[in-house]
């Protein structure tokens, strides 16, 4: 009886370990499903306002339907072929999106396919797409990555390949000047250009022209400069490839060249780099509310005391920029600075931004910063009466008049590279070179299809 009753002991447990065993093996099963659902219900996250500002704007949820022959006409014999265009929404999802084409395990090889090349959890609202349907069946998708790349997805023989590809542009260059009567945006909009070419022409400048102190009445400007065009409709800038900028009797120019790294870079007419280790302002287009003295009635507490600092007025939420490369020191809120972030540069030199209303993403104390990188925002935090940037920098521990500095070149075009660049330069004069007055609008224009974006 004891014996029987220990081999009845010994089955019930081998019948519990395979009864477990048959509730485990489901149990993993219905965990990986939920896990590949919120995957795929996961929303598109919204772009970012700074980098992206069309991504505030509302998106129509419902793609829009093109005619196939907006694209690439279907050969004969094949079925009807339609494009649906649209932009991503909010809240949008992978498996909502391609759900009426493809089924679950579809969409998870697809994304599969993708994770290498660009994953789709990195997809944003705002970003346009097409899904080209054949016959009503999936058979490519295309997804703006950015204004150079697209996300391409098709479907061959069951399987799905993933790439990133060029935007093909049409190129236009133009030569297009104007003579500053209020503004550098008022200027570039009077001869028909967006404001985003007056921003690239003040960053190329940045480092010898303030532009918020600087630029007088009569200043003028003159750049060669490639304009992109998709189906007809304009899409934006290239980089400039030339251009001149008149500033208080003073002719600055600026030739685009590699630099050493083998990455574009602007120099002058010797080769010397127009980037030097400092910025000229953390700001561009705004005005200088207080200036570096040693005695100055403070507005809040109002006694008189030393202000080693430039006041920068300027809307909240105007990105600041770090004027060099450096680490930050310190980030957070300090009493009567409020938010404030300090770099400490290379060299004996360190920066201060204060009254912050917040930090950029990914700045904190020990990352890198690179010279021009978003590293805040106007605000009034602290002892502030309005929104506005107290700039500061220090040299070995001491506050130092920021405006006072001396800019240092960075490296110059390389000596074996002179005679290319000297080449370079004898083409690019003709077309940014005036005599007497600067010539308004486009002068030349040489419309040819490019493949590549620049």
């Amino acid at each position: 009886m004891i014996k029987d009753f220990k081999s009845s002991f010994r089955w019930s447990q081998k019948a519990s370990s395979l009864a477990r065993a048959r509730l485990v093996a489901p149990g993993l099963l219905l965990c990986s499903l939920l896990l590949l659902a919120l995957f795929l219900l996961q929303p598109f996250r919204a772009a970012d306002a700074v980098s992206n500002p069309a991504a505030g704007v509302a998106v129509p949820p419902v793609p829009e339907k093109i005619p196939a022959s907006a694209a690439a006409a279907p050969a004969p014999g094949d079925p009807q072929r339609e494009i649906l265009s649209g932009t991503f929404a909010a809240g949008e999802t992978v498996y909502r999106l391609f759900s009426p084409y493809l089924s679950p395990q579809e969409i998870l090889v697809l994304a599969e396919r993708c994770r290498e090349v660009f994953p789709v959890s990195q997809l944003r609202a705002g970003h346009p797409y097409q899904l080209f349907l054949n016959g009503g069946g999936f058979e490519k998708f295309v997804y703006e990555i950015d204004a150079e790349e697209q996300l391409v997805v098709s479907r061959n023989s069951g399987d799905f390949s993933a790439g990133r590809v060029p935007i093909p542009y049409q190129v236009e260059e133009i030569v297009t000047g104007a003579v500053i009567q209020s503004s550098l945006f008022n200027a570039v909009a009077e001869v028909g250009e967006s404001p985003e070419l007056a921003i690239a022409v003040a960053e190329i400048f940045a480092w010898d022209i303030d532009f918020i102190r600087d630029i007088r009445e009569g200043d003028s400007f003159t750049v060669l400069v490639p304009k992109r065009y998709r189906e007809g409709n304009f899409a934006g800038y290239g980089k400039i490839l030339a251009a001149e900028f008149r500033n208080r009797g003073d002719i600055y120019r600026a030739y685009l060249f590699e630099d050493e790294m083998g990455r574009p870079a602007y120099f002058d007419e010797e080769g010397k780099s127009l980037r030097k280790a400092f910025l000229k302002a953390p700001l561009a287009f705004s005005r200088i509310s207080s200036g570096f003295t040693q005695n100055r009635l403070h507005p809040v507490l109002k006694v008189y005391r030393p202000h080693p600092a430039i006041d920068y007025a300027a809307p909240t939420g105007t990105p600041i920029h770090t004027v060099g490369d450096g680490v930050v020191t310190q980030k957070g809120y300090k009493n009567h600075n409020g938010n404030c972030v300090r770099v400490r540069h290379l060299g004996c030199y360190e920066t201060l931004y204060n009254h912050m209303s917040r930090f950029a993403p990914g700045i904190r104390v020990g990352s890198r910063v690179s010279q021009g990188q978003v590293i805040g925002y106007v605000g009034a935090t602290g002892l502030a009466t309005g929104p506005h940037l107290d700039f500061r920098m220090y040299r070995n521990g001491s506050p130092i008049n920021p405006l006072t500095i001396k800019p240092v070149a960075t490296s110059p075009v390389k000596s074996g590279r002179q005679a290319e660049f000297q080449a370079l330069v004898k083409t690019r004069n003709p077309h940014i070179e005036a005599d007497g007055p600067v010539r308004f609008g486009a002068v030349e224009k040489g419309l040819f299809p490019s493949q590549e974006p620049l």
